[in-house]
């Protein structure tokens, strides 16, 4: 009988011990993407929890790899896409499949949901000169016509998506641009478009290219949110498609991210350009004439316009620019006369009633010379806070006194820049705290840190937290205003009954 040398029983002793240890290490790490994976799908259910315009119980959330399914039922397809953007404003998702349909409440007929779009598409200030048509089937509607602007198309498809009963939209509005432009003035726009954009952080690896109008986008931001926002910003006049597949999600650290040097300094002169340029792309303010002035990063809009929302809007997109601290909207809302308070009292009446969110209340509308007064009881403060930005769409609604009454009170409205279409803090009555909580400082601590860490719009290591009888106070130093609204809101979520907002930016 032979016996194999000792060197090879050694070097197969030496293989099957490597072998052991790669299937040990490949298990740890499967157990490692397992739990990161969990801890990512408890977060992404816990934001669809807070959402008060998400009723998530009818939700599953599965994840593999910071890829987010999200599967269930909603009863409108603004709650469909509004689920979509909350997960993609939790740190460590990389994309999302959205397979939630849509079931409304109330069973409508096609030529009603038609009939509506027509209606809403008329009636909104923004949108009323649009040239576009609406086909609806089972509720899937299809539009089609033509837009000066992409942003014009979508916003015809959001003023679509608002009418209860649409289960589906198929934008097939055409975009036509007046002037050509060339690859090199699409290039150079598009990279102050993403430098200018405060969720984009001066979008600092983020590297543009085009080609006969296609843009193509590629390099690395750090959310599933950042790469929308991006691949949204780059359409600019003249584009005729974007190609963001080429941007790599990645979970940046405070450290990794360097965002004190990402930020670009802008000068006055250049926040008020970019200001000048979020104001023209918006459909909803471009054509009134609005003068933007700024000192030291303090932003002031002059101007008139014929509606609230208009109004409001200019103040989001200045505050959607970086480089500005504060501010001060001198805009005056006129309407001359016209419509009469009584037209626009039924105008407001029917957008409550086309509304998904609002059409189940019983709301009371009285208009004395453009203010608007609504009376009422709603369900949470999200609905409340609809109400009020359905009313101030209305082309000669001057200033609206928001009475309803919330049956609801142990729930915060809390806002999201990201998610959320109008910032409530322009209105009067926003600001609502709890007045109780059943956790300890230290318990509402700690989940205020969670909450810092998994939030996209903050850097938790720049932020401060001590807790007291309730009340969170927050400091250290942020770059913008809304880093600084965003911790805020996240002390909100984490368990606070009030928030000390003492950060500081710089």
């Amino acid at each position: 009988m032979q016996h194999k040398p000792k060197t090879t029983h050694t070097k197969l002793m030496t293989a099957a011990a490597l072998f052991a240890f790669a299937c040990f290490g490949a298990a740890q790490t499967a157990t490692s993407h397992a739990a990161d994976d969990q801890a990512l799908c408890d977060h992404v259910e816990d934001e669809l929890l807070f959402d008060q315009a998400v009723v998530s119980t009818h939700i599953d959330v599965s994840c593999q790899e910071g890829i987010v399914t999200l599967e269930g039922t909603v009863d409108n397809i603004l709650a469909k896409e509004r689920a979509e953007r909350q997960a993609e404003a939790v740190r460590g998702v990389k994309s999302i499949v959205n397979l939630i349909v849509v079931q409304p409440r109330v069973a409508r007929t096609d030529s009603e949901i038609q009939a509506d779009i027509g209606t809403a598409l008329l009636s909104d200030p923004a949108t009323d000169s649009y040239q576009v048509d609406a086909a609806v089937d089972g509720g899937k509607v299809t539009l089609t016509g033509a837009a000066d602007s992409w942003q014009e198309k979508q916003l015809a498809a959001r003023v679509a998506k608002g009418v209860a009963g649409v289960t589906a939209v198929d934008n097939q509005i055409d975009v036509n641009y007046p002037d050509e432009r060339t690859d090199a003035e699409l290039k150079e726009e598009i990279e102050a478009r993403l430098q200018h954009d405060v969720f984009l952080d001066g979008a600092p690896f983020v590297d543009v290219s085009v080609d006969d109008g296609h843009v193509s986008l590629t390099g690395e931001v750090g959310s599933a949110l950042e790469k929308t926002r991006a691949r949204t910003r780059a359409w600019v006049y003249g584009v005729e498609n974007v190609d963001a597949s080429g941007l790599d999600v990645e979970d940046w650290t405070g450290d990794d991210r360097e965002r004190d040097t990402a930020h670009p300094m802008l000068s006055d002169s250049e926040i008020a350009e970019a200001v000048d340029d979020a104001l023209l792309y918006d459909p909803r303010t471009n054509s009134f004439n609005v003068d933007v002035s700024v000192y030291n990063g303090s932003v002031t809009l002059r101007g008139t316009v014929d509606n609230l929302k208009a109004k409001r809007a200019a103040e989001q997109d200045a505050r959607n620019t970086i480089g500005v601290y504060s501010v001060n909207n001198r805009i005056r809302v006129r309407s001359n006369g016209e419509p009469t308070d009584e037209e626009i009292r039924q105008r407001i009446e029917n957008a409550l009633l086309r509304n998904p969110y609002t059409e189940s209340y019983e709301i009371t509308v009285s208009v004395d010379n453009g203010t608007v007064d609504l009376f009422g009881t709603v369900d949470s403060y999200f609905e409340k806070a609809e109400a009020d930005d359905v009313a101030s769409n209305v082309r000669g609604a001057i200033f609206v006194d928001n009475n309803l009454v919330v049956s609801d009170e142990s729930d915060s409205y809390i806002y999201d820049p990201y998610v959320d279409d109008y910032d409530p803090y322009d209105y009067e009555w926003y600001g609502y705290d709890p007045q109780y909580t059943f956790s300890t400082d230290s318990e509402i601590e700690e989940e205020i840190n969670d909450e810092l860490w998994w939030s996209p719009f903050v850097d938790s290591d720049q932020v401060s937290v001590t807790v007291e009888n309730g009340t969170a106070i927050l400091t250290g130093t942020v770059d913008t205003y809304y880093e600084r609204q965003a911790a805020a809101e996240n002390a909100i979520e984490g368990g606070a009954i009030s928030v000390d907002n003492e950060l500081k930016i710089e």
